[in-house]
């Protein structure tokens, strides 16, 4: 019996990267729920008014200022339904990334698939939506999603291709 092989540096430092990107996937998909509920379990009454104030003291200060323009623009005609839909997209979008991470973090096999499955999902709901809004944080997100797709993949096949050695693996080799 000889000394377990270690795996190459590169491999490690990719196994290292995939599980850094779990975690990054992991906390903005417990942002992203945490801010579906809050959106669900918040009235809107509510947020327009919290917006408004967080906002009224910079527009007098400053009438052109982007952010607060953009916000009490956005307040403007922040609905019901409009509030409603972000709550779910959010919620939605949120559990199905934890349930994603958790099944990759639990090395279960069919989530690997699912996984991928998802993803390209996602990268393509954010290439479409950069088409109309040419947004640079849709690229981004879709360039993480993209080397997750890679990082996946790569996990997937040398998961399949681990082999434990026990008992009756040992006796073909002895």
């Amino acid at each position: 019996m000889g000394q377990p092989r270690r795996p190459p540096r590169l491999a490690r430092w990719l196994h290292q990267l995939f599980e850094a990107s779990l975690l990054i996937k992991g906390l903005l998909a417990a942002s992203e729920t945490l801010s579906g509920l809050g959106l669900l379990l918040t009235s809107n009454s509510l947020i327009v008014g919290w917006v408004d104030w967080m906002t009224r003291n910079e527009l007098t200060q400053d009438p052109q200022d982007w952010l607060a323009t953009a916000l009490a623009h956005a307040m403007a005609t922040f609905s019901i339904q409009t509030q409603h839909f972000f709550a779910v997209y959010l919620l939605g979008h949120g559990v199905l990334k934890l349930s994603m991470v958790f099944g990759l973090a639990r090395r279960w096999r069919w989530a690997y698939p699912a996984s991928i499955v998802v993803l390209a999902g996602f990268v393509l709901y954010q290439m479409d939506s950069w088409i109309n809004a040419h947004s640079p944080a849709l690229l981004i997100l879709s360039a993480f999603d993209s080397l997750m797709i890679v990082l996946v993949a790569r996990e997937y096949r040398a998961l399949n291709s681990y082999t434990p050695q026990g008992p009756a693996d040992r006796s073909r080799t002895a």
